[in-house]
């Protein structure tokens, strides 16, 4: 248990977080000493999920991806976990230490029953090398960012500091030393993520580039553990019997396979092959959730547009302003997704409490663009740029990755830049797995994007955007919102570093058009009802330690 008490703004923040609580559309876990009921003693202890499309990696330290993450979740833990209610308790690590009056000194006590699935112990070190490692510059990973929390973190990510500097030293074979650059009140919560999941040294460096590729190799220290791994279909799973809560886990085994096509996975759950998807064709949400078999879960984040800043055309703000004017978010809602989601008319969603937790940080910054477009305006920015009714301006491309939805957004969405703007626009359909790093590098014109937060704090959604971050995809560069960003960790007083951020976003949107909000997410999830404690969080979180399968086999007679 956490020793002392968290920060007033962390029991704010999960105080919220309850109160979006869901469970995946299935029925809540059972508690940790239930057993499944007697039906399910007929039922294997086996569900599919559809993980859709291949991801590009399933490093801990290197995925950036909901997907990714997901097959990390099920192999590993982080020192934290999310519990029922979304509040970070311990998980591999027994205990934490923390004292208010000195916010930025953590001490976890690693469990003494902590294994790898190899058998192997899980030690403190392991967690020291791994975060490291995400820190380490020759590693590039794309979300190093989210360990400048730790003293001397970013300053060793940019050569600046050496690694016995970083604020996380393994002082025995038990115990994790943590020391913070600034307090940071969501700190628990971040050690929840894949990002801070351990990584075991000597399997790491004896094939650097494939060992999370690998069943023999990709050894973690989590409920589950792969069997089978065939690119492109599917993964296999069973459960790690070296596990220190073996107890808890019921189902023996799971598969996720890599549906792309939304219809195609609708049909595999609709003939049972698969018991758990979370893609679902647009067309089809109205009717499935009529019939109750969909059910739309909060997701903390924004559909977006990005728009490569360093283009040209494209790194003139007014051009920027111009293709989000033209957009009608609501009518994307409405003819496309039609399902609950609301137009992103900035880009931090609802869900963030502000400073006072009695109001939202989007309620208090407001709307920054029309939910429905505003075209004369657009227009006139686009003459302003130098190019009336879009002529002179190169040529543009709007890549996407192969998903029926995102495909009809677009399509949408070239059709209303080409009649409100003149602008003509080429489409370009990319695999998954290729569509993520080329994204990532910048080698794009406009690329279709998203961004689910991490943790429930505002800066979940807005750091990724300062200069150089692994995850800036739009290339964009602002001294000024660095800086705002990097005040707003910094300082110590809640209310002037959340007004920072209130800041950033509006010189991020309102000012720079770094990229265009369409949408904030809604999760449309199709769960068999036998499948039993499949629990997706706010933050997109999968956690299946707790299901099990009950009626199926009653189901199918």
């Amino acid at each position: 248990m956490v020793k002392k008490k968290l920060s007033k703004l962390l029991i704010l923040v999960t105080t919220i977080v309850m109160t979006t609580s869901i469970f995946a559309g299935c029925s809540k876990p059972a508690p940790a000493n239930a057993n499944p009921g007697t039906s399910a003693s007929k039922d294997e202890q086996s569900i599919v999920y559809n993980l859709g499309a291949e991801n590009d990696t399933y490093d801990p330290g290197l995925a950036t991806t909901v997907g990714s993450a997901t097959v990390v979740n099920q192999v590993f833990e982080g020192l934290m976990r999310l519990n029922d209610q979304n509040q970070p308790e311990p998980a591999a690590a027994e205990k934490v230490d923390f004292d208010s009056n000195n916010p930025t000194k953590y001490v976890f006590h690693i469990r003494k029953d902590a294994k790898w699935s190899d058998g192997q112990p899980l030690k403190a070190k392991d967690y020291e090398y791994a975060w490291k490692r995400v820190l380490d510059p020759a590693v590039a990973s794309g979300y190093a960012t989210q360990l400048y929390y730790l003293k001397n973190g970013a300053a060793f990510n940019g050569k600046q500091a050496k690694i016995d500097d970083v604020g996380v030293k393994a002082k025995d074979d038990y115990t994790l030393e943590v020391e913070l650059e600034n307090p940071t009140p969501y700190f628990l919560q971040l050690c929840t993520l894949a990002t801070l999941m351990p990584v075991r040294q000597d399997i790491v460096e004896k094939d650097k580039d494939k060992w999370a590729t690998k069943p023999e190799t990709f050894i973690g220290n989590g409920p589950f553990k792969v069997t089978a791994y065939t690119p492109d279909k599917e993964m296999q799973f069973v459960k790690n019997d070296n596990y220190w809560n073996k107890a808890q886990v019921k189902l023996d085994k799971m598969k996720f396979v890599m549906i792309v096509q939304q219809s195609s996975a609708l049909s595999a759950f609709e003939t049972g092959e698969v018991d758990y998807i979370d893609s679902i064709p647009s067309n089809d949400v109205p009717r499935l959730t009529k019939e109750g078999k969909v059910v739309s879960l909060p997701y903390i984040g924004a559909y977006y547009i990005s728009l490569n800043n360093k283009k040209p055309g494209l790194d003139n703000p007014k051009v920027r302003k111009a293709l989000s004017l033209a957009i009608d978010r609501q009518v994307l809602i409405d003819k496309v997704w039609q399902d609950p989601r609301k137009p992103a008319t900035a880009f931090v969603p609802y869900g963030f409490p502000d400073n006072d937790p009695s109001k939202q940080f989007r309620e208090v910054g407001g709307d920054m663009l029309p939910a429905k477009g505003d075209v004369e305006k657009a227009k006139q920015l686009l003459a302003e740029a130098g190019y009336p009714d879009g002529k002179g301006l190169p040529a543009l491309e709007y890549a996407y990755n192969n998903d029926e939805t995102h495909k009809k957004i677009a399509q949408a969405v070239q059709d209303m830049w080409k009649k409100n703007l003149g602008v003509e626009v080429k489409l370009n359909e990319v695999e998954w797995k290729v569509f993520t790093p080329q994204r990532r590098a910048g080698n794009y014109f406009i690329a279709r994007d998203g961004w689910i937060g991490d943790y429930m704090h505002p800066m979940t959604m807005l750091d990724i955007f300062v200069t150089k971050d692994g995850n800036n995809h739009p290339q964009y560069s602002n001294p000024k919102y660095d800086a705002l960003i990097l005040g707003a960790k910094k300082e110590k007083d809640p209310a002037k570093s959340m007004q920072m951020l209130h800041d950033a976003e509006k010189i991020l949107i309102d000012e720079d058009s770094a990229m265009i909000p369409v949408a904030f997410y809604v999760s449309n999830v199709a769960c068999k009802s036998y499948v039993k404690g499949v629990r997706k969080t706010p933050v997109g979180m999968m956690y299946f330690d707790r299901a099990y399968v009950e009626g199926k086999a009653a189901a199918k007679k």
